[in-house]
C-alpha cells in the first residue's frame, strides 16, 4: 500500500485546520486558503476535506445541514449552540464515560467517537 503525497494544498488546509478553534465550513476554509492559493478551486478544497475526512484526519461536524470541520483528532465532544450554531469543543466530559474509557461494549471496541451536545451557549442564554 503507498502513502497518498501531501501535497502543498493539502499542507495549508491542514495546517489551517489545526491553527483554529472555530470549526469553519468548508466554504470559510475554501475563502480563507484561497488568500494563501488564489488559484485553488472550491471543488479542490472540497475534495481534500472529503478526503481527510475520510483518513480521519480531520472531522466533520454537521450543524444545518452544513459540514464543520475540526482539526482536532483528538477524541472529543461538540457542544452546538442550537441559537446562534456556534460549535465549541468539550475535551472533560467523554472521558470520564465508563464504555469510552474502557473502549469495550457487547457489539465490539470503540475506535473512535463522535458526540455532539445541544442547547444555548452562556452567550445567547444571557440574552
Amino acid at each position: 500500500m503507498t502513502k497518498e503525497r501531501l501535497t502543498s494544498q493539502k499542507q495549508i488546509i491542514l495546517d489551517y485546520l489545526k491553527s483554529v478553534k472555530t470549526h469553519p465550513s468548508a466554504e470559510e476554509i475554501f475563502l480563507k486558503v484561497k488568500k494563501k492559493l488564489p488559484r485553488i478551486s472550491r471543488g479542490t478544497v472540497y475534495r481534500i476535506l472529503d478526503n481527510f475526512k475520510e483518513k480521519s484526519e480531520v472531522q466533520a461536524i454537521p450543524v444545518k445541514g452544513v459540514a464543520h470541520f475540526d482539526g482536532d483528532t483528538v477524541p472529543h465532544a461538540h457542544f452546538i449552540c442550537t441559537k446562534c450554531h456556534h460549535i465549541f469543543d468539550i475535551f472533560d466530559v467523554c472521558r470520564k464515560c465508563n464504555i469510552i474509557k474502557h473502549k469495550r461494549t457487547k457489539v465490539g471496541k470503540i475506535t473512535n467517537y463522535q458526540i455532539y451536545f445541544y442547547g444555548l451557549c452562556k452567550h445567547c442564554s444571557k440574552k
